[in-house]
């Protein structure tokens, strides 16, 4: 009785949370911690935990497709993983190897047009461990209505340093100009293929610490991060719908604060700069509170009255409305 309670909670909650959702982020970032600790307080060992951790990365996949995500980057192996005994090592390479070669035969990942790629210094794995990679990304290759990421032997500030290392030997030998180093010039040594910008970062297990995890796509963004405590094989669609509202919310957060800026620039800049800050309060007006929609209305008149010799008295530098 206890049991079907708790399930028709948390399925209410569930619809609860669904309604709630209006739109959903590009990509989304899952740092699959807890594997491990599921499986010692349920009495087995390390594998038991991956591989019901992978019943849990197959059902994210359609909670994705469910919402709209375009892409989704799984933090499955780090470079410091090589360092846990041999044995776990050994059983989670068989286990990749196995579930790599079953996703990409998946008819449903053929169904919904699944690009499978691994990022990371794959060449640090075990040979099977790579042959089974490379199975997965050919037979997956010319997808791109959905694409999963799974970083393996991965490292985030490693990736950078290798980048920087190639613009570096690339301005020495004289085929790339200081001046013409951008973003760009970063971003196509990172990796093969272009990986979005994380708008989402999502870690299970209670550990409130992004590890490493994408710093150059997710920091540039300013990625939303959502910290839960279930372990990785408990992560549920609550859950899930939960990182995504709270994406949701920092996205608005950000809305409203730039609608503020730019409100303050209407009353506080120079007039070659008042076009744009103008645009700027256009595409997030609605993101204002009442009452400061209320200041716009005010500056908005007091320009009006320029334009007719009044000039602007009555708004503040900070763009609201004086008393």
């Amino acid at each position: 009785m206890r049991r079907w309670f708790r399930q028709y909670v948390d399925a209410a909650y569930e619809r609860l949370l669904s309604r709630e959702i209006s739109g959903a982020p590009t990509h989304v970032a899952v740092i699959q911690d807890g594997n491990r600790r599921y499986a010692r307080r349920n009495g087995g060992d390390a594998h038991d935990g991956h591989r019901a951790g992978v019943e849990t990365t197959e059902r994210i996949l359609e909670w994705c497709n469910d919402v709209g995500v375009e892409e989704l980057t799984l933090y499955t192996f780090s470079t410091e993983n090589f360092d846990r005994p041999a044995e776990q090592n050994e059983a989670l390479f068989d286990l990749l190897c196995e579930k790599l070669r079953e996703f990409a035969d998946a008819e449903q990942v053929h169904e919904h047009e699944i690009c499978i790629r691994a990022i990371g210094e794959t060449e640090m794995l075990p040979e099977r461990v790579q042959n089974a990679v490379d199975y997965a990304e050919r037979r997956t290759r010319e997808y791109d209505r959905f694409v999963l990421n799974i970083a393996l032997a991965y490292g985030g500030r490693s990736r950078l340093l290798e980048a920087t290392r190639g613009v570096a030997a690339d301005v020495e030998a004289g085929d790339l100009e200081p001046d013409q180093i951008d973003v760009e010039t970063i971003e196509r040594r990172l990796y093969d293929r272009p990986v979005r910008d994380v708008d989402l970062i999502i870690r299970t297990g209670g550990d409130e610490r992004t590890s490493n995890f994408l710093p150059w796509h997710a920091n540039g963004n300013e990625a939303a991060v959502f910290f839960c405590t279930p372990y990785w094989p408990e992560f549920s669609k609550a859950d899930f719908l939960r990182g995504i509202r709270t994406y949701e919310h920092r996205a608005e957060s950000w809305r409203r604060t730039r609608a503020r800026r730019a409100l303050a620039l209407l009353a506080a800049v120079s007039e070659p700069d008042l076009p744009e800050a103008r645009s700027i309060v256009d595409r997030f007006r609605d993101s204002l509170p009442t009452a400061e929609r209320s200041d716009l209305e005010a500056i908005e008149r007091a320009d009006a009255s320029n334009e007719n010799g009044q000039g602007v008295e009555g708004i503040d530098s900070s763009g609201r409305a004086a008393d």
